[in-house]
């Protein structure tokens, strides 16, 4: 026979559980990203960006402004400390779809590999990088559009 009081325990746990995903789910502080995204995207960036964008989005080059032999820039740092901030979301979700082959870059384009929701993860790691300063000047500059 069960006890009266196991029904309430079922309901008391699915909150506490349902919290816990809340939680995850829940928007880091002033940010249009959820810790949940950051998290994935530390994975994602690491095996597709790092290599040329720098494990913590730092960048690899020692001035990613000078330009190589061949004309093009090096990977430039993501972490807030070059000119990602300058860009939309809606534009940074496209550079790293298509790349940046179309405009003369050299960076390949992501979205046969990456899901929508993948770069979203990957540019929440990066924007993490960013101190709230740089974020907030992104935000001024309608940094977070509507656009996908």
């Amino acid at each position: 026979m069960t006890p009266r009081w196991f029904p309430l325990l079922l309901i008391f746990g699915g909150a506490l559980a349902g919290c816990d995903q809340q939680r995850e789910e829940a928007k880091v502080a002033g940010r249009w990203y959820t810790a949940g995204q950051v998290s994935d995207g530390a994975r994602l960036f690491a095996e597709h960006c790092a290599a040329c964008h720098g494990a913590r989005a730092e960048g690899k080059a020692a001035d990613w402004r000078q330009t190589l032999p061949d004309g093009s820039y090096p990977p430039p740092p993501l972490n807030g400390s070059a000119h990602a901030w300058h860009h939309t979301l809606s534009v940074l979700r496209r550079s790293v779809a298509r790349g940046g082959i179309p405009l003369g870059g050299k960076m390949p384009p992501f979205g046969d590999q990456l899901s929508p929701a993948q770069i979203d993860a990957v540019i929440a790691y990066f924007q993490s990088q960013w101190d709230d300063k740089i974020y907030s000047a992104w935000e001024q500059r309608g940094g977070v559009d509507v656009s996908r």
